[in-house]
């Protein structure tokens, strides 16, 4: 990862890019471990939780900002703060728990670039997730090689056809604007909706992209160490935030409003196979196939992300910088592990989830508590309002995580 640089007015005026360490961390919210659940939600309860899709939205932008602020005030990732707060032994137990999260983490993003894989050109599972992974390692190479920017560009370019691939069904059937609309009232319809609403909300923020994204911020931007400095690249990263953040709520609403108007009714799209033969169906081929692409793109893209995180929480919490292409390598073994047994891929998916569920408050409750720093932000320490804000969030999320856990493990 590039080395921090002290950035002085002058440098800072001239020229803060506007995208890049947010597209990077948005992939997180539209990994395959997503795209099954917004499937499903749309397909059983039509319109129903368009609400939970953009309140989930909300609250990530609000929460990644954070995280870039964090970065971008202080000039340490929040694994690093973290890291220097902690005695050694409870350091190194939190590292373990955050190692499993991005373990979890890479489980997901493997599987599903494999499962797109055997869609488009029936690769076994295996194999699909050996290829994956041998991507992704090029892909983390161009980052090591020529530095940040050129992979947050070809990360956005990822996420540019991840869009067009989970959206293009809507441009054959659009949704119906009465429905949507009626879908931004909170409400629910029965308990299975409750249950699938929290899965949907509650594992919205993901552990990585939090810690991920403080390291971006400050990879790209620099510590800016003069007031003016801070506010101009922080009013950047707000646009940063808004742009990216809202391209990914776009495309998981677009998931559901697909389901909603096509799938309803169809059996099988609580998996991603399922879901992509009741696309053939109600849709056509052609609309799979991109659909097929677009999950790949997530895999890829995602799985690189998840690599770079790991890298970070494992510098700032252990004090040792491993090479982005060996943390590909060792975190891959567990996905292909699993693929060479023959694991139900979606019944992988479903524990990664819960696994990342675990997680959750380790990342939210600190990066709360960090913000509120006054010694450490200085005139960026977060005000009132945005105090009561962030901790509705953390209280929410992490309540519905909490939730979610105990009903995936008592519902049978």
């Amino acid at each position: 990862m590039p080395k921090t640089e002290l950035v002085d007015d002058r440098k800072s005026l001239r020229g803060v890019l506007l995208l890049g360490p947010a597209f990077v961390a948005a992939i997180a919210y539209v990994d395959p471990g997503n795209v099954a659940a917004n499937l499903t939600g749309g397909a059983r309860y039509g319109y129903l939780l368009v609400w939970v899709i953009v309140t989930a939205n909300v609250m990530a932008a609000v929460v990644q900002y954070q995280s870039a602020k964090l970065g971008i005030v202080t000039g340490r990732t929040l694994p690093q703060l973290l890291g220097q707060r902690l005695g050694t032994r409870s350091r190194r137990a939190f590292w373990v728990q955050a190692e499993l999260i991005a373990v979890a983490t890479d489980l997901a993003e493997v599987i599903g670039g494999a499962i797109a894989l055997y869609l488009l050109f029936d690769i076994p599972l295996f194999l699909g997730g050996l290829i994956v992974g041998i991507v992704s390692m090029v892909l983390l190479a161009t980052q090591n090689r020529y530095g940040q920017r050129p992979f947050e560009s070809i990360i956005i370019g990822l996420l540019a056809i991840i869009g067009i691939g989970f959206l293009a069904g809507l441009v054959v059937n659009p949704p119906d604007a009465g429905g949507i609309v009626s879908g931004l009232v909170p409400r629910f319809e029965g308990t299975d909706s409750v249950l699938l609403a929290a899965s949907m909300l509650g594992a919205t923020v993901m552990p990585h992209a939090i810690y991920v994204h403080s390291a971006l911020a400050r990879d790209r931007h620099g510590h800016a160490t003069s007031v003016p400095a801070r506010i101009r690249i922080l009013r950047a990263t707000r646009w940063d935030v808004g742009l990216a953040l809202g391209i990914a709520g776009i495309v998981n609403l677009g998931m559901l409003l697909l389901a909603a108007a096509n799938l309803q009714g169809a059996r099988g799209t609580d998996t991603i196979e399922g879901a992509h033969a009741a696309i053939a169906g109600a849709l056509g081929p052609g609309i799979a196939l991109v659909f097929a692409v677009g999950l790949l793109a997530s895999g890829l893209a995602s799985t690189s992300v998840g690599s770079y995180a790991g890298a970070t929480i494992m510098e700032g919490l252990l004090h040792k910088r491993i090479p982005l292409l060996v943390r590909r390598f060792v975190t891959l073994i567990p996905a292909l592990a699993l693929l060479g047994a023959g694991v139900d891929p979606t019944g992988a998916l479903v524990v990664s989830q819960v696994v990342l569920s675990f997680g959750i408050p380790f990342a939210l409750i600190p990066l709360l508590r960090l913000t509120n720093d006054r010694a450490l932000m200085h005139e960026q320490v977060n005000g009132a309002p945005v105090r009561w804000v962030l901790g509705i969030i953390v209280l929410l999320v992490v309540s519905l995580n909490v939730a979610l856990i105990f009903l995936t493990i008592f519902s049978g």
